[in-house]
């Protein structure tokens, strides 16, 4: 791994682009022009769909939302790093990362409508569905990939979260027994330094959240989750480790989530301007842009062009999620219980449904 590598509570931290877009002298390019564009693509369009999906919130057409802005180059980036038999475990903000395995816009516009058939085709993309709950979704990772483990499957499980999800029950679980089993799993944390309301500095006394690696046996680095290539270059060499035995690894990404929690939340009743304007300007969108651009390797028209792209895929996942029938009430027991008890639950919803269905008898 190459890039400016400094220390912080002998955890090793990388940058490899810089703020202004200017990669660290010593960096050796792992990574090709062309996926370098894609890269950049694929943020722009994780940006684009994450404001529509705002907006249409906003006019009352989807429930509650969680917007990426901010931490696309951490999803991206490590998104970019996973194979086509790797499993991803996500939580509930990672849009960008859904993308990237292929999962229609129109799935996930489903899913934030409250309508659960969004998350069908999911297990084909290898993902597993979100988890709202903070941190429950983390065991479920170690699961997986010490079931992959046990049928000598040559693969990773990449699992996201953020840093309140680090002072859960659930990750001191799943940690001790990933680094036990040397379970080959990456775990993802995006360290966008809010949980909801709750600073970084109010959640752990730790210098730094990757240290936590430490207690569990396996492997830790910081990345600075604002600069796309650290985030593929850390958890490529993370994913092949898991791959090849070497057991897991925590990525503690920093970043910063740039929007409220969710559109559920006021972001500015505990949090200064001033913050968010300072990350604001860390965009991790302009650092590879402009990275991009003095290369020659990106132009307006490009970015017109993946605009206007991505206007005609957003529309269209719309109109597709916007005229789906509605799903069958009984859904809500059909996969609740075992049969046959499942049945009955199923067979009442259906009873009760059909006699509100009944016209009232005219006067």
């Amino acid at each position: 791994m190459a890039g400016e590598i400094a220390f912080r509570g002998q955890i090793p931290s990388l940058r490899i682009l810089k703020e202004d877009g200017e990669p660290d002298p010593s960096w050796s390019p792992d990574v090709l022009d062309t996926a370098l564009i894609e890269m950049y693509a694929a943020m722009l369009r994780t940006r684009l769909f994450d404001d529509r999906v705002f907006l249409l919130q906003r006019e009352g057409r989807l429930g509650t939302y969680a917007q990426v802005r901010g931490q696309e180059a951490a999803q991206i980036g490590s998104a970019f790093a996973l194979g086509p038999t790797d499993w991803v475990v996500p939580a509930y903000r990672e849009s960008g990362v859904l993308l990237c395995r292929g999962i229609p816009m129109r799935n996930i516009l489903l899913y934030w409508g409250g309508d659960e058939r969004g998350m069908l085709g999911f297990k084909a993309a290898r993902c597993l569905p979100c988890a709202v709950p903070v941190g429950t979704q983390i065991p479920h990772a170690v699961g997986v990939a010490l079931a992959a483990k046990l049928r000598r499957e040559r693969l990773a499980v990449a699992c996201y979260f953020g840093d309140g999800a680090t002072s859960t029950g659930d990750f001191h679980e799943a940690l001790t027994l990933a680094g036990v089993m040397a379970a080959p799993v990456v775990f993802f944390c995006q360290n966008n330094q809010w949980a909801i309301s709750v600073p970084r500095a109010r959640q752990c006394a730790a210098q730094t959240l990757a240290q936590k690696s430490f207690g569990y046996g396996i492997a830790g680095i910081q990345v600075d989750g604002n600069d796309v290539v650290a985030c593929y270059s850390a958890t490529k060499q993370a994913v092949e480790r898991a791959r090849d035995g070497g057991g897991a690894t925590l990525i503690e990404a920093l970043t910063y989530r740039l929007a409220d929690h969710t559109t559920a939340d006021d972001a500015s009743r505990y949090r200064e301007r001033p913050e968010v304007d300072m990350w604001q300007r860390r965009d991790p969108l302009r650092r590879l842009r402009v990275f991009l651009e003095r290369r020659r390797l990106w132009s307006q028209e490009q970015e017109g062009a993946v605009i206007a792209d991505c206007a005609r895929e957003i529309d269209e996942a719309i109109r597709a999620a916007e005229s789906i029938p509605p799903p069958d009430p009984a859904d809500v027991v059909r996969y609740t219980y075992a049969a046959p008890l499942a049945q009955a639950g199923v067979r009442r919803v259906a009873a009760r449904t059909e006699r509100k269905r009944v016209p009232a008898p005219a006067h």
